[in-house]
């Protein structure tokens, strides 16, 4: 049904979500009848060839990882003179900093990255903002979003050192994530990323009493 989707026939509507060089827009298509999500990158802020390869290579990951549950579903993908556009689902149910069912929620998390890894794919920005909810679902299908970059809270410390390193950075960030759903804090901070890179590297993980009182061995060492 969505191949009938085209470009000219959207109706573009609230920014929903904002990039490095992409912003998203809940849209709605005449011809099905649906809402989607629509990323529209400027290719012309585009110089760096790096950046270039980044996108084309964005589009042809979420085209091989579509059909795959709890990832986001690309339908299609346009590019004119100026803009690429990217149409997927929307997922209108909120993120993950929105959610508290941590157990659940680390289930379809580590589904989705093992899909991704099966196919040769890390994703290498895994986080809160990239977790979302099809609220279609029962609000608690997750979908994870595409990403190309590490944010500072969850890069891994042999990127950090300038070390090789695999897919295994996704796992390291999902278990960032259950920290944070578990306790309400990160495990590693710092007033400036500079400060939370060091702290990354120290290494030094702690579980407050205070705070892990009532949470399950198991969880901890996760």
């Amino acid at each position: 049904m969505f191949e009938s989707l085209k470009i000219d026939e959207l109706q573009m509507n609230e920014q929903i979500g904002q990039g490095r060089f992409g912003t998203v827009y809940r849209c709605f298509s005449k011809s099905t009848d649906q809402f989607f999500a629509c990323k529209t990158i400027q290719t012309n802020f585009l110089i760096d060839s790096t950046d270039r390869e980044c996108l084309n290579k964005e589009a042809k990951i979420l085209q091989l990882l579509t059909g795959k549950s709890n990832i986001l579903q690309m339908y299609k993908v346009y590019e004119d003179e100026n803009y690429v556009h990217i149409i997927t689902e929307l997922c209108s149910g909120g993120d993950l900093y929105e959610r508290k069912s941590a157990a659940l929620i680390l289930i379809g998390l580590v589904s989705a990255i093992g899909h991704c890894h099966k196919l040769g794919v890390a994703h290498c920005d895994i986080k809160p903002d990239n977790v979302l909810f099809d609220s279609q679902s029962g609000g608690m299908q997750q979908k994870m979003m595409e990403g190309v970059v590490g944010t500072p809270y969850y890069v891994a410390p042999e990127v950090l050192l300038g070390r090789k390193y695999n897919e295994k950075l996704d796992i390291w960030s999902a278990g960032f994530i259950l920290y944070i759903m578990l306790s309400g804090v990160p495990p590693f901070y710092g007033d400036t990323p500079t400060e939370t890179f060091e702290a990354v590297l120290r290494g030094n993980l702690r579980f407050p009493t205070r705070i892990f009182r009532s949470i399950s061995t198991e969880a901890r060492i996760f």
